[in-house]
């Protein structure tokens, strides 16, 4: 069953859960450490070239942005709304150490409390898949991620890997799915995975 978004466009920015848009519609959340290539790949799966902003400073942005989507399944014409949320960047934001307790937070409160959140995609930097603070991040979602939820890996930047290192990548990830935004690659793969578990209730991969 094919699956494609065919539109997309910016609701809010919400520096707390309770900006954020009302619980209702599922929800897919982005997460990464800055500069990892997470608005580039937002661009890339709604093929919008400029919905999701990269700021030129990593770490700056604290906000939650969210996108709606909309899905068009090939098959039926039918049409489906979900939300695309895009954390901030975490790992090199320049802020009191107050502001980033405040901002973690926020951000905890949200990842944790937010029941319509059905799948967490987590860009790893294939050039670095041995980040602790990426581990630490799989192991804090992992603690409480609940039966409705689901979890995956994207390692992007893959354009800059060996192909055996890609095998590597794949044996201690199973599941993970590999994608360069430059070169177009996974990125309709991670179109249709989202589609299929957020929309039709897929099991996690």
């Amino acid at each position: 069953m094919a699956a494609r978004i065919v539109d997309a466009s910016f609701i809010t920015s919400a520096s707390r859960i309770e900006e954020a848009p009302p619980e209702g519609i599922g929800e897919v959340v982005f997460l990464g450490r800055s500069n990892v290539g997470k608005s580039s790949l937002l661009n890339s799966l709604t093929h919008r070239k400029n919905l999701a902003k990269s700021s030129s400073t990593p770490g700056k942005t604290r906000l939650i942005n969210y996108f709606e989507t909309v899905y068009k399944d090939d098959d039926t014409q039918e049409k489906y709304r979900l939300h695309f949320v895009d954390l901030p960047g975490f790992g090199y934001a320049k802020v009191s150490k107050s502001m980033k307790h405040e901002w973690q937070r926020s951000l905890n409160e949200f990842i944790k409390n937010r029941r319509t959140i059905r799948l967490f995609v987590h860009l790893r930097d294939a050039r670095h898949p041995h980040e602790p603070i990426d581990d630490d991040v799989r192991a804090y979602i992992e603690k409480f991620i609940g039966p409705d939820q689901c979890y995956i890996e994207v390692f992007t930047k893959s354009d800059k890997l060996k192909q055996k290192e890609i095998g590597q990548i794949l044996r201690e990830h199973p599941g993970a799915i590999l994608i360069s935004n430059l070169k177009k690659r996974g990125i309709e793969k991670l179109e249709q995975l989202i589609f299929d578990i957020v929309i039709k209730g897929a099991p996690c991969p």
